[in-house]
């Protein structure tokens, strides 16, 4: 598995990590030993980056990481948490004693003293303008709770302003195959500022992996189900804000160009992760797993040869076509 060093951070983590918000909820029950199978499978096929928030499952997914790092003591497996969710998304609860709290409650589930990275988990944009907040974020690292912060964003323009601030080590954005505008000028924004950037969302929600048609129905404690407009949270954050049945056609698309001029042997879910962790500018692509076999695919897509400029254009011909109108200027 390829390496990077992650921004600010200095640490180097592979360019295929893995998301854990299955591992807490929001995807479908997911049980202790399949969260445990999931984890295992991904550090053994070479992944050194985990993902996850303080509010996946009410810190459930933090406990299932905490729990795997004190039984694999010395793994090399940076975490990477988020905070901020637990409240109003109102920029006055940005503030140092919530932060205190809220870092103290992830050091706990997860057993770390310090935290290797803590995100702020998709604020409200006067959040990211204000000099206090970071003052805040740079007090917690003077006092050791958290080694070093970053920030998950919806908006380009949310990862711009982050990038400029001097401290932030880290951008986490939706980067995929049918959300392309962070191409524009955040990827080369943060590799000229040496900030490192983390691909979410990097199947579009499963969309990418040419399984979904007309007829797939989502369980009723799957966002897929409960999200799909917005309803609970950003309406990006699910099937990348796409409209589900032109992103079924475009995936079918994105399927045969896959066959056509993809890696041989790839499947449309590993060219997807390929395409995303190829990107100039990007760190580690997070997709998520909800059991080994896609666990060890996902991380084996960090193994594939260079894309060629035919799937490439191809990608960019599919997004043109099917979602750039529609959603480009829109985050």
């Amino acid at each position: 598995m390829t390496t990077r060093t992650l921004g600010r951070t200095g640490r180097e983590v592979s360019a295929v990590g893995l998301g854990t918000w299955q591992l807490g909820g929001g995807w479908g029950e997911v049980s202790d030993e399949d969260a445990r199978s999931v984890l295992d499978a991904s550090a053994e096929a070479g992944v050194t980056l985990f993902d996850t928030a303080d509010v996946y499952g009410d810190g459930l997914s933090e406990r299932r990481i905490g729990a795997w790092l004190d039984a694999n003591p010395g793994s090399g497996v940076t975490v990477a948490t988020k905070m901020g969710r637990r409240v109003d998304q109102v920029p006055s609860n940005y503030v140092l004693p919530h932060f205190r709290e809220w870092t103290d409650r992830s050091r706990k589930n997860l057993g770390q003293e310090t935290l290797d990275l803590v995100q702020l988990h998709c604020p409200p944009t006067a959040v990211f303008e204000d000099d206090a907040v970071f003052d805040a974020l740079d007090t917690l690292v003077d006092e050791g709770a958290i080694a070093a912060y970053g920030v998950s964003v919806e908006e380009a323009q949310q990862a711009l302003t982050a990038i400029a601030r001097p401290r932030v080590a880290s951008v986490q954005i939706i980067l995929n195959a049918f959300r392309l505008k962070p191409l524009d000028r955040v990827l080369p924004a943060a590799q000229e500022a040496g900030v490192g950037i983390l691909a979410r969302v990097p199947l579009a929600s499963g969309l990418l992996s040419g399984k979904y048609d007309e007829s797939t129905e989502f369980g009723a404690d799957d966002h897929r189900s409960f999200n799909r407009h917005g309803e609970a949270f950003d309406q990006g954050e699910t099937f990348s804000g796409v409209d589900y049945s032109e992103g079924v056609r475009a995936a079918q698309e994105f399927s045969r160009l896959v066959a056509e001029h993809g890696p041989d042997g790839a499947s449309p879910a590993q060219a997807a992760i390929a395409w995303a962790a190829q990107l100039p500018g990007v760190t580690s692509v997070i997709p998520g797993a909800r059991n080994t076999r896609q666990a060890e695919s996902n991380a084996a897509a960090g193994r594939l040869p260079e894309l060629s400029d035919a799937f490439t254009d191809g990608v960019r011909g599919i997004y043109d076509e099917h979602f750039r109108a529609a959603i480009h200027d829109r985050w």
